[in-house]
């Protein structure tokens, strides 16, 4: 394939998506050294990925106000966001879109890249907007599927997960009291019900881990998540050793707290693949989704998931999700946490 000068990567959203989506920039970026490489991300992720040295430009998509306006029928904003932004730069010599929806694969047409690449089976029928289509087995993990992008086109594709934190939210955490000791970050949110492992039994495993020995626990979540935890977060208030950071935190200083921990402990959720990208002992909680095809990369070890035969994996269906996340007790994910600390 001819060397190209500028090359977009399409990867929107969702969070934990956007950050295990790097290899695809450090195999473009071996591949190709002197190209400049952007990356279009929704604008309210682009942190997870500003920073990385392999990356010359993020391509902010504003999807809160866009996505507003075209749900009222007016799709002129967005029209003169693509136009602006996608239509009028200097021109992509190549275009993966690793998203593979109608969306993405529009903004990959907008650019009119000579080469635009996605997946034969994409859904929403993007493909029709690529010239380049590859199939690749939906069975295979997530990152395992865009690589396959990228061997298709002769580029030898890597599995270098690594992340990198904003330089001021690092010195934010490095900062705070708390930092300095050795402590776990919990995340005990996730968007569904049915990811969500009880909040009482979260309870349960930050006393338990305070009295094993650990100095502090660091609640993490959104800010529109703290009514899924209100046990934990009522208990982490009278608790000094306890810190509930649930809403407080942009996606930059989320990196730095979880780049300083000494463990993860995380529904299937963006800060487990979080602590994949830097390297941190890690337990999984997963119930309704597939291990193989989303779980944290070549990290299926960390998780904990009792499947039973006849379950349905469907994680936007509380009635499934949730018995399947109450098969976890609170006892193996504590042995598995000290597990983990004694290193």
């Amino acid at each position: 394939m001819p060397h190209p000068r500028r090359i977009l990567i399409i990867r929107p959203s969702a969070l934990g998506d956007v950050c295990r989506s790097v290899p695809l920039l450090t195999s473009l970026r071996t591949a190709f050294p002197r190209a400049t490489i952007d990356w279009l991300v929704q604008d309210s992720f682009a942190d997870a990925i500003r920073h990385h040295p392999a990356l010359d430009n993020v391509v902010a998509f504003p999807r809160g106000g866009l996505g507003a306006t075209s749900r009222k029928g007016n799709p002129f904003p967005a029209l003169a966001w693509m136009n602006s932004t996608l239509r009028r730069r200097p021109r992509y010599d190549l275009v993966i879109d690793a998203q593979g929806l109608f969306r993405s694969g529009l903004f990959a047409r907008w650019t009119g890249a000579s080469r635009r690449v996605g997946y034969r089976n994409a859904a929403e029928c993007a493909r029709v907007f690529y010239n380049r289509t590859i199939h690749a087995d939906r069975s295979r993990h997530a990152v395992d599927r865009m690589r396959v992008l990228l061997g298709s086109l002769g580029i030898n594709a890597d599995r270098d997960m690594r992340l990198y934190t904003d330089p001021d939210a690092r010195a934010w955490a490095a900062s705070q009291p708390w930092s300095v000791s050795r402590f776990v970050v919990v995340a005990p949110t996730s968007r569904w019900p049915g990811k969500q492992w009880p909040a009482e039994r979260f309870t349960d495993l930050a006393r338990h881990l305070l009295a094993s020995g650990v100095e502090r626990v660091v609640v993490v979540g959104g800010p529109g998540e703290r009514d899924q935890i209100r046990p934990l977060l009522g208990w982490a208030a009278g608790e000094p050793r306890a810190i509930d950071l649930v809403g407080e935190t942009s996606i930059a200083r989320l990196m730095a707290v979880i780049e300083r921990s000494s463990l993860v402990v995380a529904n299937d959720s963006a800060a487990l693949h979080m602590a994949v990208g830097f390297d941190r002992p890690l337990v999984a909680l997963f119930g309704p989704t597939r291990v193989e095809r989303v779980g944290p990369y070549r990290r299926e070890r960390d998780v904990i998931q009792h499947l039973r035969a006849g379950d349905r994996f469907d994680h936007k269906d509380e009635r499934v999700g949730v018995p399947m996340m109450e098969r976890i007790t609170t006892q193996e994910v504590l042995e598995a946490c000290l597990a983990r600390l004694r290193g």
